[in-house]
């Protein structure tokens, strides 16, 4: 069984920065990709950012040059540092990772609870 653990979350007002963080713990041989999701209410779920077991990275075009993803391998843990915060980035992120539970063959997705970000004055 795999766990995503997410946190850093909350309120922050237009342009500050919050980092989010997701580590995998449990049972698995290796994560081909972790990234991160969004879902804002009535709207639909959207990757935002993820990056691969090889550095490979995608943005969502509505945060390039604000966010960025980074991995840490060896602690199984990735993070997203969100700066200049937009009241239209409000939207609960939801953490996901691509994992080799038993062997290299096939992975499969997991999800984390979900942390909420709110930006408001």
């Amino acid at each position: 069984q795999v766990q995503l653990v997410e946190s850093g979350g909350g309120l922050v007002q237009p342009g500050g920065s919050l980092r989010l963080s997701c580590a995998a713990s449990g049972s698995f041989v290796g994560i081909l990709a972790m990234g991160w999701y969004r879902q804002a209410p009535e709207k639909q779920r959207e990757l935002v950012a993820s990056i691969t077991s090889n550095g490979r990275i995608y943005y969502v075009d509505a945060v390039k040059g604000r966010f960025t993803i980074t991995r840490d391998n060896a602690k199984n843990t990735v993070y997203l540092q969100m700066n200049s915060l937009k009241p239209e980035d409000t939207a609960v992120y939801y953490c996901n990772s691509a994992v080799y539970a038993s062997s290299f063959l096939h992975a499969y997705d997991y999800w984390g609870q979900g942390t909420q970000v709110t930006v408001s004055s």
